[in-house]
């Protein structure tokens, strides 16, 4: 199948969109930085164009008639998991050890097979796609996928529902934030693997000492003009300053997001934003090359690692959440060793050997406690375990139509100019 074919259908700001998210939005974070830049394999346009139809739907629920396969997990002891690269905890002397994979096997019985093969959300999709529109098992009985590729997949039929009993743990541990996003409410098709936040940062010696705060500051402080990135991932840039508008993204109007450009775009005119970046910033912020911007939490974990000056505030009117997620796609062979799994890592000892692993949020409540015996720094640190406070701060930019996601893109991209 061709590229051109793959592609049908996508709205030219979405596709470039994708693309940029494929080559340095999060795809690009710190955590997956060992990856080559990979093209962009498909998108979510037509199906038809390749001669694949699109999955069946029950009452427009986007749950297909005959996503389930005869379950083999009784038999079959293994389950295979697809996850991004640098996302399970490992082993320091042995990088092919995952203590906490390792753990279930032990505890189940059950073999995993894990491959680190999902590069990019929608690179990752295109892999998949042909067979699951197809009615076709794609080999994998788990993955992970950032929340708007997830509702995309629940969207058109392609996960599968949750058995109940087989997830009890992380019914009762899921923390309480992320129980109901709007694309899955009432977490039944997905359980979140970890939180991504999106924060300000800046360089303490860059700034001669001068906190930095707020989206209002980065936007409008003259002693930051020209010094001053926002990410080129549109719903984390737009979210927040939705945020600062007083607008919550979960709820906004067409027109609350065109005053959002809008503001941004007089900050862009007057040169107070220098540029919209994917994870390069990182570089600029700690050579001091720019003073402040919107950053991913995970990424300044690693920064303030290496370098003191790096600082982080939680703006006052809040900061955006998104999540990766475990799904189970449609036609997997082994559902209920994947659930299995799923409900493994909701344990809290568990969790926290994975938290302290990677670095991210977790979802699992109880996490810190755990966290404190094996990783005291991790544990005390707000970017991996947000406080309540912090938590009360965090906010989802909400589910997109289609017809959205192209007009918004297309605004979004004029804005910065790709």
């Amino acid at each position: 199948m061709a590229f051109n074919e793959l592609t049908d259908g996508l709205s030219e700001p979405v596709r470039k969109a994708w693309e940029r998210s494929l080559t340095s939005g999060r795809a690009a974070l710190s955590r997956r930085a060992v990856l080559r830049a990979a093209a962009l394999t498909a998108g979510a346009g037509s199906l038809a164009a390749c001669g694949i139809p699109p999955a069946r739907t029950v009452n427009g629920t986007g749950d297909s008639t005959a996503n389930a396969a005869k379950d083999l997990s009784d038999s079959e002891r293994e389950v295979n998991f697809s996850n991004w690269p640098l996302y399970v905890d490992t082993d320091e002397n042995d990088k092919e050890k995952h203590g906490t994979l390792e753990a279930f096997t032990a505890a189940t019985g059950i073999k995993v097979r894990y491959t680190e093969d999902v590069n990019d959300n929608v690179e990752f999709f295109g892999k998949v796609k042909p067979q699951l529109a197809a009615g076709q098992d794609t080999g994998r009985d788990l993955m992970v996928l950032t929340d708007w590729m997830a509702a995309r997949m629940i969207r058109l039929g392609w996960a599968q529902k949750l058995n109940p009993a087989n997830v009890t743990t992380a019914i009762t541990t899921v923390e309480s934030r992320f129980r109901a996003p709007d694309w899955d409410p009432g977490r039944l098709y997905s359980y979140p693997w970890a939180g991504i936040q999106v924060v300000v940062a800046y360089n303490r010696k860059a700034t001669k000492g001068k906190e930095v705060t707020s989206v209002a500051q980065l936007l409008e402080d003259p002693d930051l003009k020209g010094r001053v990135t926002f990410l080129s991932e549109m719903r984390d840039s737009i979210g927040i300053t939705l945020l600062d508008m007083g607008k919550d993204p979960a709820k906004f109007t067409a027109d609350d997001y065109g005053a959002a450009v809008a503001r941004l775009q007089k900050a862009v005119d007057n040169k107070q934003i220098r540029r919209f970046t994917g994870n390069d910033y990182g570089q600029e912020l700690s050579s001091g090359d720019i003073a402040a911007c919107v950053a991913w939490g995970g990424d300044l974990i690693q920064l303030r690692a290496d370098n003191p000056d790096i600082e982080f505030a939680i703006p006052e009117k809040g900061f955006v959440s998104s999540t990766d997620n475990l799904l189970v796609p449609a036609k997997a062979q082994h559902k209920t060793n994947a659930e299995k799994l799923i409900d493994f890592y909701y344990q809290p000892k568990i969790a926290a050997q994975l938290t302290a692993g990677i670095g991210f949020v977790s979802a699992v409540t109880g996490v810190k406690e755990e966290l404190a015996a094996i990783a005291p720094d991790s544990a005390a640190n707000p970017l991996v375990v947000p406080t309540p406070e912090m938590a009360a701060k965090a906010h989802v930019f909400r589910t997109l139509t289609e017809t959205e996601e192209s007009d918004f893109e297309e605004k979004f991209s004029k804005l910065i100019g790709a």
